[in-house]
């Protein structure tokens, strides 16, 4: 059983970032094992997202119509019987809401080890994976027993699958047991006016801006390089600016093209949440501030010297 299945995210008709990621990080995995990847899409516009998600390296596309979206018994339904068909051992799922939801059902009816929110992991003759506690403050191992596992990876983690694949897509038919529960809607929580994880470049502000009425400083660059504005904790915690715009473990996993860090020193919660940026530029005062460690351009200086000068080369 050295084939693995990934099962694919989507909400409200978009499939989710993380969902290539996985396709990436299931790749990886079946190359270690010698096996096929396998890819479900469950629920939803399933034709669309097969087509959408079949990239180089998926080497067959399973699809389970029911319903639009998420829904546990359907997805716990659909992961148990493919794993009983196909040939696959070990099962990839988002680390998200909706993957821990169903996880631990698929693992505990198949009776296979879980693992949550790798980061990263290693596979000879068995798998180790690489988890982060205490607010990523601690890196640890996690060794598997065995050949067979359901995994959960955290999103920001791999890169995104590529190019077009030639996957065969085919349906299946499942069935699934009555529950009392039923999803009947969708309601976006605090949602605000925009998605910074949708947005290409971001320019973030953190403690060092000081006060609220220094925010305009900031925002002016991101009107200049037609940014997003988004922030750390303390920003938000302030109220400063909305939880929608906030980046780390406790707010938003951002990828942009360009990740402009104004006064953020990089802990390690803030960090998690923006360090799978293509390109990252920093700006800080302390020439020792953890976030030049994962920095591609850094710039040591006052913020309120470096950002007007940054906007009257770029306005």
């Amino acid at each position: 059983m050295s084939d693995v299945l990934v099962v694919a995210e989507h909400r409200r008709g978009e499939i989710r970032d993380v969902s290539y990621e996985a396709i990436t990080a299931g790749r990886e995995l079946a190359d270690a094992r010698d096996g096929d990847l396998h890819l479900a899409v469950v629920s939803g516009d399933v034709e669309q997202f097969a087509a959408d998600l079949n990239r180089e390296g998926v080497d067959a596309i399973h699809t389970v119509t029911n319903g639009e979206e998420f829904d546990h018994n359907v997805y716990q339904a659909a992961v148990g019987r493919l794993l009983d068909e196909t040939d696959a051992g070990a099962v990839v799922i988002p680390n998200s809401v909706n993957g821990l939801d169903y996880a631990p059902a698929v693992a505990e009816a198949s009776g296979l080890p879980l693992v949550t929110d790798a980061v990263g992991f290693e596979y000879d003759d068995g798998l180790t994976v690489t988890r982060e506690m205490y607010g990523s403050k601690v890196e640890t191992t996690v060794d598997v027993a065995g050949d067979r596992f359901v995994l959960t990876v955290r999103g920001g983690e791999w890169a995104p699958a590529e190019g077009v694949g030639d996957a065969a897509v085919g349906a299946v038919d499942v069935e699934h047991p009555e529950s009392g529960a039923r999803v009947t809607g969708f309601e976006e929580v605090a949602g605000g006016d925009v998605d910074i994880a949708d947005a290409d470049v971001l320019v973030s502000v953190g403690r060092g801006i000081d006060e609220e009425e220094n925010l305009e400083v900031v925002e002016e660059l991101a009107d200049a390089l037609g940014a997003t504005l988004s922030a750390s904790r303390p920003i938000v915690d302030n109220g400063w600016l909305p939880k929608n715009r906030q980046v780390g473990q406790s707010g938003k996993v951002v990828t942009p093209d360009v990740y402009i860090a104004v006064g953020i020193s990089g802990a390690v919660q803030h960090v998690a949440g923006m360090k799978g940026s293509d390109t990252i530029v920093a700006i800080n005062t302390d020439p020792n501030a953890p976030i030049f460690d994962i920095a591609d351009y850094g710039i040591v200086g006052d913020l309120f010297d470096v950002v007007p000068e940054l906007v009257d080369e770029f306005a």
